[in-house]
């Protein structure tokens, strides 16, 4: 029996580097030799037993790209040696919401690297369908980043920005991905509040109209309110999953406006919304959890294209086996954004 290095969450809190069995595909898979995958804090979740816990033991990680190293016989259009990404989306295609185009309701929603094993290991498998190539106007490092675009994607699409927009995202992890999206989609002013100098800086820097740092000025609501001439923002992202942020979301809408729940707050977490806005001021929610589908596509058209990039976001690798040490590490150093973990590189690599 072939076996690979993986790390795998065996309970909340534990996780183990060993050696398991490499996956065996079927005729309609693939077998993905990694070559990075980042670390999302869903990764943090799983690991501490915040989300999923009930999947465990599992090998987590689901930003992953890598190369294709063995096909199943039905496989068509792709070979050994290809570079791909991968629509972590697993669904039945037969249940009522597959039927009418909902994959991601589908009522046995499974996703690689977080209900399945996904990308901390040297391979993992794959629906030969949900694998796109990657082109090489897309370096390693940006190729990374094809999953975490694809969420913010999805997101984008599902929210609807009008040309001439007003957008705030609260968060500045991928929510500053959010704010360039809404960026490109015309919308004006875009404002992204977080608590993070260097994370607001990159957003900064990648030409976001406005941030407010809340250690500076700690009443967003007041502040937004201010930057729209008091009359609120047309859509507001929230990209950091508590329920205070949601209800500062709401407090800073307009009336009319939409608000876009991304941030994953726990099952039983609750936040004070009025339901008289919903009535009398028209308020609107929507929300989205993954990309799916042609979301992949989109995203690799913009990296290629370079009309996003993400280069401002690169942190360091880390080895596979560092994967637990760079986890913590991420808990407490502000000046991280995005890490990645390779199975090939055998020590730290600044970037």
């Amino acid at each position: 029996m072939r076996t690979m290095k993986a790390q795998v969450v065996e309970s909340p809190n534990k996780m183990v580097y060993k050696d398991v069995p490499i996956p065996q595909i079927n005729d309609n898979e693939v077998l993905v030799k990694v070559k990075y995958c980042g670390i999302c804090g869903s990764d943090w979740s799983i690991f501490t037993g915040k989300y999923a816990a009930e999947k465990l033991p599992l090998i987590t990680g689901h930003e992953f790209w890598g190369t294709v190293d063995e096909t199943g016989k039905n496989v068509k259009g792709l070979k050994t040696g290809d570079r791909v990404a991968v629509d972590l989306c697993l669904c039945c295609g037969t249940c009522y919401f597959c039927r009418r185009g909902d994959g991601l309701l589908c009522q046995t929603f499974t996703q690689l690297g977080i209900h399945t094993d996904g990308g901390f290991a040297e391979y993992v498998k794959a629906p030969a369908e949900n694998c796109y190539i990657i082109p090489d106007e897309i370096d390693d490092y940006a190729a990374t980043f094809i999953e975490p675009l694809t969420t913010a994607i999805e997101a984008s699409k599902r929210m609807g920005c009008e040309l001439g927009s007003s957008v705030v995202v609260i968060g500045c992890g991928l929510g500053i991905i959010h704010a360039y999206l809404a960026k490109l989609r015309g919308a004006t002013p875009v404002i992204v509040i977080g608590d993070n100098p260097d994370r607001l800086a990159v957003a900064k820097n990648m030409g976001i109209d406005f941030i407010i740092d809340i250690n500076k000025t700690p009443d967003a609501v007041a502040e937004v309110l201010r930057l729209t001439d008091g009359i609120g923002a047309d859509y507001v992202i929230e990209a950091v999953g508590q329920p205070k942020t949601y209800e500062q979301a709401f407090s800073m809408l307009r009336r009319g406006g939409k608000i876009q729940a991304f941030g994953i707050c726990a099952p039983g977490d609750a936040a004070a919304l009025p339901p008289y806005e919903f009535v009398l001021g028209e308020k609107k929610v929507s929300g989205s959890c993954a990309g799916i589908g042609f979301d992949w596509g989109v995203a690799i058209n913009l990296l290629k294209y370079k009309r996003i990039d993400p280069s401002g976001m690169y942190s360091m690798i880390v080895p596979l086996s560092e994967l637990e040490s760079a986890l913590n590490e991420l808990q407490t150093n502000n000046k991280l954004i995005k890490v990645f973990v390779s199975p090939e590189t055998k020590e730290r690599i600044m970037l």
